[in-house]
């Protein structure tokens, strides 16, 4: 059987196209899923046309990928043995992609075959471990949680931006103010205040295939040691299972504060997910 590749710029086109497929593991696909949703939506800003990449045998969909200005190449659940099919389709149409990332089992031999096929050089940029919820456990902090409304806006860019230097890069700040409105707009963010002060900040994007996901989560270094995150969390991981979704999250491996919070919680790693980058 020949595989063969299709292409578009439409999410919403790729939407009818490859959810099917990737709702046979929503909590593995959960960070693809939401970047073709969140564009669909308005939500994302793209500065340059993505590539949403989709791979069949017959009418059969066996394989995705998505690539995007900012976030460079998302590989979905791709087989291994399916990047010599995807490999020259993507070299032709993006040569000169900032990233690339997915599971460790693809992403490497994809990167370097990308790599050499260009005449690129790479580095292993960032490890990123998916969590999935096995048995909850509540956690407690001083203070309450709330909905993020528009008089938030300039608090969550601040935290948006100081999440992103804290891992993966600012988004600048333009870019950040359309971020926090937009989730705002949502009801995709939850603030934990105390003492009328707002102390951290996590998004729940909403359930999918039921599959929910929470992040990004970050307190202001001044705010940390004190439970919010974890309690945030918490709030969010009861939230998605009262709803009778699975809850899940992602953890920067360099941090092993998070990891520790979210085992705390109930949180057990799914796989890692290794980012390279291209200079």
């Amino acid at each position: 059987m020949t595989s063969t590749v299709r292409m578009t710029g439409d999410p919403a086109e790729f939407k009818v196209i490859a959810f099917p497929f990737l709702q046979g593991d929503p909590v593995l696909n959960s960070m693809l899923i939401s970047n073709v949703q969140g564009r669909i939506d308005g939500l994302m800003y793209d500065p340059a046309p993505p590539v949403f990449l989709s791979v069949h045998d017959d009418d059969r969909v066996v394989g995705v990928v998505i690539c995007t200005a900012l976030r460079g190449v998302l590989l979905g659940d791709l087989a291994e043995d399916l990047i010599p099919v995807v490999l020259p389709a993507l070299a032709e149409s993006v040569p000169d992609a900032k990233y690339i990332e997915g599971t460790t089992t693809v992403a490497e031999p994809f990167a370097a075959r990308y790599a050499d096929q260009l005449g690129r050089q790479l580095t292993d940029d960032r490890v990123t471990r998916l969590h999935r919820l096995a048995d909850f456990v509540p956690q407690h902090a001083d203070g309450s949680p709330r909905r993020a409304t528009e008089d938030d806006v300039d608090d969550v860019a601040r935290m948006i931006a100081g999440f992103g230097e804290d891992t993966s890069g600012r988004l600048g700040v333009e870019e950040e103010q359309r971020w926090a409105r937009g989730r705002i707009g949502a009801g995709q963010l939850w603030l934990w205040e105390n003492d009328g002060r707002t102390v951290c900040m996590a998004g729940q994007h909403g359930p999918v295939f039921g599959a929910d996901r929470i992040g990004p989560v970050y307190t202001p270094p001044a705010d940390r040691g004190h439970g919010y995150g974890s309690a945030l969390t918490a709030y969010l991981t009861r939230r998605i299972l009262d709803g009778g979704n699975q809850a899940c999250l992602y953890t920067d491996l360099a941090n092993p504060t998070s990891n520790k919070i979210y085992a705390r919680i109930g949180y057990r790693p799914v796989t890692d997910f290794v980012r390279y980058r291209f200079s």
